[in-house]
């Protein structure tokens, strides 16, 4: 579709919610009505609201007053995927794909563009109605800084903001109660968070799914600062970290969800076996879901707003079908076709992975 054919265009937000999405939003609505004098509808709940055919017409006071806001005004939902719908019947759950029915809901209000803003799981299904025949444009939305073909998504900076905030407050009661404590973060099945906030949190041991951990080498390293005299020790470790030759931990599963498993409790099982091997008194910290809360870091405003924007000038220069990412210190975009199914980890020959064993950092090898 060509740029001068966009009259309308559509936002909305999916998967866990995120620092800056609210940014995002203002710079997308408001670029299209200041700028190119676009309609703007907004979706309620993700794809969800798409599916059950919930829109709203987005006006420029609506997005007024709400940079700072954490969460997403829209909502948003990470359990309904349109081309394998679960829903309810008298066998249990069944599955449908109802992707036509979103096209049909789009095509009735004259929108010409879908603006998607969320991580791995909304761009597959987003390069999904592109094959489709509709426009699309991807914004990168993760804490976990996992979306392949992007530096950096926004939200990331402030999670590992919220992150260091809590290992530098554990130091405190860490010391004074001579304990090693485990402080869990997010990331999925990618490090960036806990490699991050580790480093700048000045964590002991750090623990990331890209490198399996050996247990006796985690314990030897505890014990060994406690023979010095370091009476405590900080282990931030990633939410999927997991042992040489074992697996994640997995805290539960959601039926119907488009990625059911979900990860947590490393944090209490690595306390369990530390204690166990060593004798040391361990306690774990799980910071959950308070990383995806809060007010955005000036950072991620000014990230998330500089991709809103370019979002709406790819859009209207006739770029669809991509997702804007920032790479190499510059904001451009890669086809959806790049990004769905893939997930950027922490390479292993990673600059930040290699100062921090250098200056005394255990990784659990």
């Amino acid at each position: 579709m060509a740029a001068k054919h966009i009259r309308s265009i559509a936002v909305m937000t999916g998967g866990g919610d995120c620092p800056g999405l609210n940014a995002v939003i203002r710079a997308v609505v408001k670029t299209a009505i200041n700028k190119h004098k676009l309609d703007v509808w907004g979706i309620q709940d993700g794809y969800l609201g798409l599916i059950e055919n919930r829109l709203d017409r987005l006006s420029y006071n609506d997005v007024s007053n709400i940079l700072t806001l954490g969460g997403t005004i829209l909502g948003t939902s990470n359990i309904a995927n349109p081309f394998h719908y679960a829903y309810k019947t008298g066998r249990g759950l069944q599955y449908k794909d109802v992707s036509d029915d979103c096209i049909k809901a789009l095509q009735e209000r004259q929108i010409d563009a879908l603006v998607c803003i969320g991580g791995d799981g909304t761009m597959a299904t987003a390069a999904q109605f592109a094959k489709k025949g509709l426009t699309v444009m991807g914004v990168p939305k993760t804490i976990d800084n996992d979306l392949y073909g992007t530096d950096v998504t926004f939200g990331f900076n402030t999670a590992v903001t919220t992150a260091t905030e809590a290992i530098d407050k554990v130091h405190t009661t860490a010391s004074s109660h001579h304990r090693v404590m485990i402080v869990e973060v997010m990331g999925r099945y990618a490090g960036w968070i806990a490699l991050h906030a580790g480093v700048a949190g000045g964590a002991d041991v750090i623990l990331i799914p890209e490198i399996p951990y050996e247990l006796p080498r985690v314990c030897d390293y505890v014990l060994a600062r406690s023979s010095r005299g370091k009476r405590f020790s900080i282990i931030c470790a990633a939410e999927g970290a997991k042992p040489k030759g074992g697996s994640m931990v997995v805290s539960h599963r959601v039926a119907g969800s488009p990625d059911p498993i979900r990860l947590g409790g490393i944090g209490n099982k690595l306390a369990s076996d530390i204690n166990g091997k060593t004798g040391l008194d361990c306690r774990a910290v799980v910071l959950g879901h308070v990383q995806r809360g809060g007010t955005p870091t000036p950072y991620d405003r000014t990230l998330a707003t500089n991709f809103g924007h370019t979002a709406m000038d790819l859009l209207m220069k006739g770029v669809k079908n991509h997702l804007v990412v920032f790479k190499d210190g510059r904001f451009s975009s890669i086809s959806l076709g790049r990004v769905a199914g893939r997930t950027r980890t922490v390479p292993k020959n990673c600059g930040l992975i290699r100062a921090a064993m250098a200056v005394g950092t255990s990784f659990g090898v």
